[in-house]
């Protein structure tokens, strides 16, 4: 078994794991600003999703005032016509 190292792989393998630990705070702080700007693109698609949901129930619910503004003088129109048959009728 060979008891001695040559000094250059020494130091070539102590220089890559320098460079290893080096690198690794950087690398978390990538990881972590990545993290945080998909988190924040996913919470303003949650956003948008809600508003364009919000906005559908305001149109529907705008939808149905109409409606029942517009079938305020039909009903109206019934019950009167309704009245005058009902008075040609029993005359």
């Amino acid at each position: 078994m060979v008891d001695h190292v040559n000094n250059q792989i020494t130091d070539a393998v102590t220089q890559a794991n320098v460079k290893v630990v080096a690198e690794a705070p950087a690398m978390a702080m990538g990881q972590l600003y990545q993290s945080a700007a998909h988190m924040t693109g996913a919470g303003i698609e949650n956003a948008v999703n809600a508003q364009n949901n919000q906005n559908i129930l305001a149109q529907a619910a705008t939808t149905q005032g109409v409606m029942q503004i517009y079938s305020v003088d039909t009903v109206s129109d019934a019950i009167s016509i309704a009245t005058m048959i009902n008075q040609q009728a029993n005359s």
